[in-house]
C-alpha cells in the first residue's frame, strides 16, 4: 500500500461538477484588492489621530476616529497564519527553552516537533505524543493551548496542515485517503513508542489509520489513541452541523462551496473549499456575539482599556485566520462522515480495503467529550468503544467533562486542570501495560 503517494493527477472537472466555473473566489480577490486604497487612507488617518502632537489625539473625538479606523482595518484585513508564540516551558521546575522544527514534510503537511532544550538530563524519558490537529479551516495554532498544556510533561509533535491555496497544482490531489496515509507515515517516521491524540475532525482518519495498521500487524502502531470531541458516529445526538450535511446533500456542497484558487496564489486553479467561505459560516453561527464583541472593541479602544483590547486582538487574530481545503478532501469527508456514516456502519474503505476498528487490539483507547458540545454531540466520540470491540476493558476509558462546550474539550482552564491530568495518566498506564506485555513475550 503506497503511503502519501503524490503520483495521481489532480481532480478532473467531472469530479467536482459545475462549481469549478464558480467565480466567487475571483470576485472575493477583486473585492479585497479594491479596498486597498481605502485601507491606505484609513491607516494614514489613524496615524494622524494617534500622533501625540495632534491636539485631537487625546480627545474623545480623536480616539473615536482612531478606534473606527482600527475596526475598519481589522474587518477588511486578510489574516495570515499565526505564530506559535511558545518560547519556553516549565520542565521539572526548570524553565526550558523550546525550538520548533519540522521533522517530516510533504506538500500538504509538516510534522512539527517542540524540542525542549533541557539544561540538564531528565531522570526518565517522558511520553511522546503526536497531536493530530483538525484540517477544518483553522490553522494548527488553534491548538496552541493544547500543546502548551502537554509540553511540561511530554515530548510533543503536531501536524501542521498546509493551506491548499499555497500548494501548487503540480503537487497533485489530497483527499481523506491521503490524510490517512499521512498519519500512517508519521507513525513510521516516529518509529513507535508514541501516543496519538486527535482533536475533533481527525478522530475519524486517525481511527481509520490505526485500524488499517492493526489489520496489517504494523509494528509502529501507537501505544494509545485519545480521541477528543470527534464525529465518529454523527447519528448519535446529531447537532446543527451534522444535520446541515444530511439535509443539503453532496450536490449542494459541490455546486455552492467549491471554487478554484485565483491568481496570484501558488495553488492557482486548484479546486478548494475557500477559507473565507468557511469563515462566513463560522461567524453566521454566532453573528450577534461577534457583532457585540466588535462593539465592545470600539468602546474599549476609546476608553483606553488595553487589557480587554489585547484579549480581543489575540482571540480574533487566531479566529479570523483561515485556510483553504482541497475540494476532494472536503467533499469526501462530508460524504463519508456526515452523509453516509460509513465508519460506524462498517462500510468505510481505504485504498480498496475495509476499515475495521475491531482489528484494534494493541492500542489503548480513551475518548473525551464535552457536556455542552454543540459541534460533536454527546455520544458521537464514545461510539468508538463499540467499534473497537477487541480492546480489553482495562485498556479503555471514556470521560465526559462537565460544563464545557466543544472548545473546552481541548483548551481552557478545565482542560488544563481536569482533562490533561487524566489523559497523561491514561498514556502512562497504556505504555506500562504494553511494555509489560512485550516483556512477557
Amino acid at each position: 500500500m503506497p503511503i502519501g503517494e503524490f503520483g495521481r493527477p489532480p481532480a478532473l472537472p467531472s469530479e467536482t461538477s459545475p462549481a469549478l466555473t464558480t467565480p466567487m473566489y475571483w470576485m472575493y480577490e477583486m473585492a479585497y484588492a479594491s479596498l486597498n486604497p481605502a485601507r491606505a487612507m484609513t491607516d494614514a488617518t489613524r496615524m494622524l489621530f494617534q500622533n501625540p502632537l495632534n491636539p485631537f489625539s487625546q480627545t474623545e473625538f480623536g480616539k473615536s476616529v482612531t478606534a473606527g479606523c482600527e475596526l475598519f482595518e481589522r474587518t477588511t484585513r486578510r489574516y495570515g497564519k499565526p505564530e506559535w508564540g511558545l518560547h519556553d516551558t516549565d520542565v521539572n521546575g526548570v524553565r526550558t527553552p523550546i525550538e520548533i522544527r519540522s521533522v517530516w514534510e510533504k506538500p500538504f503537511c509538516r510534522l512539527l516537533y517542540f524540542d525542549r532544550k533541557h539544561p540538564r538530563p531528565l531522570r526518565a524519558p517522558q511520553p511522546r505524543v503526536l497531536i493530530v490537529a483538525p484540517m477544518s479551516g483553522h490553522y494548527a495554532t488553534l491548538l496552541r493551548g493544547t500543546v502548551e498544556a502537554f509540553l511540561p510533561t511530554h515530548e510533543v509533535y503536531i501536524t501542521d496542515w498546509s493551506d491548499a491555496r499555497q500548494v501548487p497544482l503540480a503537487a497533485g490531489r489530497f483527499d481523506l485517503e491521503d490524510y490517512i496515509d499521512y498519519v500512517i507515515e508519521m507513525f513510521h517516521v516516529l518509529g513507535g513508542n508514541v501516543h496519538v491524540l486527535a482533536v475533533c475532525q481527525p478522530a475519524v482518519p486517525v481511527l481509520a489509520a490505526v485500524s488499517v495498521m492493526e489489520a496489517e500487524n504494523d509494528p509502529y502502531v501507537p501505544l494509545s489513541m485519545t480521541l477528543m470531541g470527534g464525529p465518529i458516529d454523527t447519528r448519535r445526538n446529531p447537532t446543527a452541523v451534522n444535520n446541515l450535511a444530511a439535509e443539503k446533500g453532496m450536490d449542494w456542497f459541490r455546486n455552492n462551496v467549491i471554487t478554484k484558487v485565483p491568481f496570484p496564489h501558488p495553488g492557482i486553479m486548484r479546486d478548494v473549499y475557500p477559507g473565507f467561505l468557511q469563515l462566513t459560516g463560522f461567524i453566521s453561527m454566532n453573528r450577534d456575539r461577534h457583532v457585540e464583541a466588535h462593539k465592545k472593541l470600539f468602546e474599549n479602544l476609546v476608553k483606553g482599556d488595553g487589557d480587554l483590547v489585547d484579549k480581543h486582538r489575540e482571540f480574533y487574530d487566531e479566529y479570523l485566520a483561515v485556510m483553504d481545503l482541497t475540494a476532494e478532501y472536503y467533499l469526501q469527508t462530508v460524504d463519508t462522515v456526515f452523509v453516509k456514516h460509513a465508519l460506524p456502519k462498517g462500510e468505510m474503505t481505504h485504498r480498496g480495503k475495509l476499515v475495521d476498528p475491531s482489528k484494534v487490539v494493541n492500542v489503548a483507547l480513551m475518548t473525551v467529550e464535552g457536556e455542552n458540545d454543540d459541534i460533536s454531540g454527546l455520544g458521537q466520540t464514545e461510539a468508538t468503544h463499540m467499534l473497537c470491540s477487541s480492546i480489553p476493558d482495562d485498556r479503555r476509558v471514556h470521560y465526559v467533562q462537565k460544563g464545557v462546550g466543544h472548545y473546552g474539550v481541548f483548551n481552557g482552564s478545565r482542560f488544563k486542570s481536569e482533562i490533561v491530568p487524566r489523559v497523561s495518566d491514561f498514556m502512562l498506564s497504556a505504555a506500562n501495560i504494553r511494555h509489560r506485555a512485550a516483556a512477557a513475550e
